[in-house]
């Protein structure tokens, strides 16, 4: 599948729903209407080990402009640049002195699509996987308060099988945390998933899942025994915390959920 990777700041403007449109230059992907093409957020713009997809866009529309067509409501509306000098710095330190005010650009236009999410029995039929991320997330609005868990589990290439949210009722942030890991273990336990890399935001729950902190609190200690011998099930299972801003899949879950239990759906 074509990709179209953004910086941080941008990928943020796409997922609220106020990017809905890109500049690309030297287009090598020859991108054309109707493609169904996968975003990436490079959170961290030179560590791609760092980059997680947004999701999957549909193109509406493919204008192409020189760059001196550009309007300067063009420029800041589509990429933020403040100036039609500023739009040229950027461009010529990336594609050197050969860019000039006639060189053509492609205005593309773009639909966001539904986050693919298949069953673990439909993931596990048509993949045969054997090893998948999982990230997972907890949260608690009061602590205690309402709670729910998200995760999401992706192929290594980045693409959603699963993403879902579970609303939990009155918990604590801690008891959600563990919770969304041994929901998310439990999906991939379906899928027959032999090697799961778990990413969490939760340094607590990592450290203590890797035995670096001790469990003080006594709520915690059946399900981390419980978590304890459900791994044992796998041929692995690793522990990776990570920044919020890369585990913002699962967080959206968490939140999903959250927000429907308000509304009472």
């Amino acid at each position: 599948m074509k990709q179209l990777k953004f910086n941080h700041k941008l990928a943020e403007l796409i997922r609220r729903g106020k990017k809905t449109a890109t500049f690309r230059m030297y287009d090598d992907k020859d991108l054309s209407v109707n493609d169904t093409v996968e975003l990436l957020d490079k959170v961290i713009t030179d560590k791609p080990a760092t980059w997680v997809p947004i999701g999957e866009v549909r193109i509406d529309s493919v204008i192409e402009k020189r760059l001196s067509d550009l309007s300067e409501e063009d420029l800041e509306r589509y990429e933020g640049f403040k100036s039609r000098d500023q739009m040229l710095r950027q461009y010529k330190e990336y594609y050197g002195d050969r860019v000039t005010l006639d060189t053509p650009i492609k205005v593309i236009h773009f639909t966001m699509l539904p986050l693919q999410e298949l069953s673990a029995a439909n993931a596990a039929e048509s993949m045969s996987l054997k090893e998948v991320n999982l990230y997972t997330d907890g949260g608690s609005r009061g602590n205690p308060g309402p709670s729910a868990s998200g995760y999401a589990i992706m192929d290594l290439s980045g693409r959603i099988l699963v993403k879902k949210g579970v609303y939990l009722g009155i918990t604590t942030n801690n008891q959600a945390e563990y919770l969304a890991l041994k929901l998310g273990l439990e999906e991939t336990q379906k899928m027959h998933v032999r090697r799961v890399h778990v990413y969490m935001d939760s340094l607590l729950v990592v450290n203590q899942m890797l035995g670096v902190f001790k469990i003080r609190n006594r709520d915690l200690w059946p399900i981390h025994d419980s978590l304890k011998e459900m791994i044992k099930s796998f041929d692995k299972v690793s522990f990776t915390h990570v920044p919020r801003s890369m585990n913002k899949i699962a967080d959206a879950a968490v939140n999903e959920a959250l927000d429907a239990a308000a509304r009472g759906l």
